[in-house]
């Protein structure tokens, strides 16, 4: 891979062309990219979606939106750092300009649109539309009546054929990386629609799992495989843009480099600002925190990497033990100062990681993220741990997410048996009066998104009908999402 390919301005559609005027002003196609996913529906709508605490009231959490900005920062900062590293690491192609302008920004659009699939209620959400789809492409005698044309929709799709399988898979492990890459791709059906038109260099480096719902293995030791990173619906638009960047060579999709990173960003912002906020929640106090780290090191044998661990903990116990006054919104204030500091450790272990496995990466043949083998991977760990521990299996988080899960069910039986027959022309089988109503509910450009997109292959227009009630559905805000459920249930 070299960076000429890798930081290709092209686009999906073809750029509507600037007045001659703003030349004598230039601004790069990147920072283009930038303004243009500040300006989306699609970007603004993660001002109302959940990042960790689902259907909270309160203003201070981190919402999706305040999260995506989080991570476009540390994200832009790692390229600016990588780039102007001082280490003996350091490799010549960073001596470009051009490359040093862009590769920042590049990452920041990366940082901003890296939860643009995410549907309502965090991750959680994700976890509800799979599974829904698994318990209605099972075969059983319930499952009888989830047919299209009479016949049992688990027969269609849940079959042996590698199209049709991906189909079945598709639906079964939505995947919020996978539904970036197709809302981004909208704009390949309606070149002169409202769609954002992004560069392939921001698009690839988005993409984290570059392999589709066939081949990904979770516990894989190759973290590029641990997902599905695309549909088959936008399998052509896949190849495509690797194509153009380099990151395919034969029948291989390699991470875009730039992927490292801003997945690196994405951990290091969950990992220090959810603590932050879980913790003005009250689900945990600085001292059950600092008593749990201390815990974690005791497990730690690496001996470096447990000092280092140890000098993080130890920071955040002098700022407290030096407090004149110690009280909760003092803790509050030194844990969030404390949070600054440890972001700066991560990030340097990240960029050290970067600079030193350079080579492989470039390659395509670095299998791990970036913290493997950094003397604060044990610390990053912990930090994950925490949440798990004091947040994850909170009654808050666990009665919010059954109500995610009863949402989002409602909203998803309703929806897909409504558009299983629409728009087929066959007079034997037409939705009903009710399923017409539902349809009408569904956002107009998600209907013309699946009529530029619908094919000959009956089969595979099901299965993109069915995509168009994920897209309406994951795209929703949790407040939509709520409210919706709540005026078709009678409640509202």
């Amino acid at each position: 891979m070299d960076w000429k390919n890798l930081l290709s301005k092209k686009t999906l559609a073809e750029r509507e062309p600037e007045p001659k005027e703003w030349e004598k002003y230039p601004i790069s196609p990147f920072e283009n990219d930038y303004k243009a996913i500040i300006s989306s529906a699609a970007f603004r709508r993660l001002q109302d979606k959940t990042q960790v605490f689902p259907l909270d009231k309160s203003d201070f959490v981190r919402t999706r939106l305040t999260h995506s900005i989080e991570v476009s920062t540390i994200a832009k900062q790692l390229g600016v750092m990588i780039t102007d590293n001082t280490t003996s690491y350091r490799n010549d192609d960073f001596d470009s300009n051009t490359i040093k302008a862009d590769l920042p920004t590049v990452l920041a659009c990366a940082g901003l649109l890296h939860d643009l699939g995410n549907p309502p209620f965090g991750h959680f959400g994700e976890i509800v539309i799979g599974d829904w789809f698994k318990e209605k492409l099972t075969k059983n005698e319930i499952n009888n009546t989830f047919a299209y044309k009479g016949q049992p929709i688990y027969d269609i799709i849940n079959n042996n054929k590698s199209d049709t399988k991906q189909m079945y898979n598709d639906l079964c492990h939505f995947e919020g990386n996978a539904q970036s890459l197709r809302i981004l791709s909208k704009i390949n059906n309606k070149p002169d629609g409202y769609d954002v038109n992004l560069s392939y260099a921001v698009i690839n480096a988005l993409i984290k799992y570059p392999c589709n719902s066939l081949d990904f293995v979770k516990d894989s030791p190759d973290i590029k495989v641990h997902k599905p990173g695309y549909y088959l619906a936008e399998k052509d638009v896949f190849d495509e843009i690797c194509n153009a960047t380099g990151t395919k060579s034969g029948n291989k999709y390699y991470r875009h480099p730039l992927a490292y990173l801003m997945e690196a960003a994405d951990d290091i912002a969950y990992a220090t600002s959810d603590l932050e906020d879980a913790l003005k929640k009250g689900l945990f106090n600085v001292d059950q925190f600092i008593d749990y780290f201390n815990d974690e090191i005791r497990k730690i044998d690496d001996y470096t990497k447990k000092k280092k661990s140890k000098e993080l903990i130890e920071n955040l116990e002098n700022r407290i033990n030096h407090l004149e006054v110690r009280n909760r919104e003092n803790e509050i204030i030194e844990f969030q100062k404390w949070s600054i500091f440890a972001k700066g450790w991560l990030m340097y272990v990240v960029v050290f990681s970067f600079s030193k496995n350079y080579k492989a990466i470039m390659k395509g043949d670095y299998e791990s993220d970036l913290f493997k083998d950094g003397f604060h991977s044990y610390s990053l760990e912990i930090l994950k741990g925490a949440m798990s521990k004091f947040v994850f299996n909170s009654g808050e988080i666990l009665r919010l997410e059954l109500s995610a899960n009863k949402i989002i069910s409602s909203l998803l039986d309703d929806f897909v048996p409504a558009v299983i027959h629409w728009e087929i022309n066959d007079k034997d089988y037409k939705p009903s009066k009710t399923d017409k109503k539902l349809i009408e509910l569904i956002s107009d450009n998600y209907r013309q998104d699946y009529l530029h997109a619908k094919t000959d292959n009956e089969h595979y227009n099901l299965y993109l009908r069915f995509l168009m009630v994920t897209d309406f559905i994951s795209g929703m805000t949790d407040s939509y999402a709520k409210s919706l459920y709540q005026k078709l249930n009678g409640i509202e």
